[in-house]
C-alpha cells in the first residue's frame, strides 16, 4: 500500500444533512481536522472544503465535497489531479449499507455497490484502486427504503455504535496513513468481530 496523500469524507453538504447516516464520511474527516490541527476551509476551485495537515511522511490533504453526494467525483478529481495524487494514495471515508452500524471495513478498490458517491469518483478518477473506508450504517431491510434511509439520522444506539466505529477507524489511522494497511486491517476487522 502507498501512503496514503488525501484523505475524502462523503456526505451531503448543508445543515439539513448534517447529522444524517449518509455523513459518516464527513463526521471522520472533521475529526481528522481537528485532531492534526489543520481547520477545513471552503475552495471553490475544489468545490469542497480541504485543509492541509504536514505528517512525518509529507503533506496529507483532507476534503469534504460540498457538491452533493453524487458529484463527489469532481472534488476528487480535480484535487488529485492540481496535486498529482495517484488514485492508490487516496482514500475515501463513506457510509456503507452491507454493514452494521459499530463496523468499520478497510479495502482498495473494487465496485460502487451501487453508492453514488463512489460511482462519480471511479468515473472522474478513471480508476476504481482508490482505498475505502466502509462505515457501517446498517440496512433498513427494504431496497426501495434505501434513499430515505441514507438522509436520516440515525437512531440514538445507531449512532453510538457509529461513533464508536469512527473512533476505532481514528486509532489505526496513523497506520492507514503510512500504508501499512495489513496491520490497520488487522486491528480494524478483528475489533469489529
Amino acid at each position: 500500500m502507498s501512503a496514503i496523500r488525501l484523505v475524502v469524507g462523503l456526505g451531503n453538504p448543508g445543515p439539513e444533512y448534517e447529522r444524517t447516516r449518509h455523513n459518516a464520511g464527513f463526521w471522520l474527516v472533521d475529526e481528522l481536522a481537528w485532531q492534526h490541527k489543520a481547520p477545513l476551509r471552503g475552495e471553490g476551485k475544489y468545490f469542497g472544503e480541504v485543509s492541509r495537515a504536514t505528517l512525518a511522511a509529507g503533506d496529507l490533504w483532507l476534503l469534504k465535497p460540498m457538491t452533493y453526494m453524487n458529484l463527489s467525483g469532481q472534488a476528487v478529481g480535480a484535487l488529485a489531479r492540481f496535486y498529482k495524487i495517484a488514485p492508490e494514495e487516496i482514500l475515501v471515508v463513506h457510509d456503507e449499507l452491507d454493514l452494521p452500524p459499530g463496523a468499520a471495513r478497510l479495502k482498495q478498490g473494487g465496485g460502487h455497490g451501487g453508492h453514488n458517491g463512489l460511482k462519480d469518483i471511479i468515473a472522474k478518477l478513471g480508476s476504481p484502486n482508490f482505498w475505502r473506508l466502509r462505515l457501517g450504517i446498517g440496512h433498513p431491510g427494504d431496497r426501495n427504503e434505501v434513499a430515505n434511509f441514507v438522509l436520516k439520522k440515525a437512531r440514538a444506539e445507531e449512532q453510538q455504535a457509529i461513533d464508536e466505529a469512527i473512533a476505532k477507524a481514528l486509532q489505526v489511522m496513523p497506520d492507514v496513513l503510512a500504508g501499512n494497511s495489513a496491520a490497520a486491517m488487522k486491528t480494524l476487522h478483528t475489533a469489529a468481530k
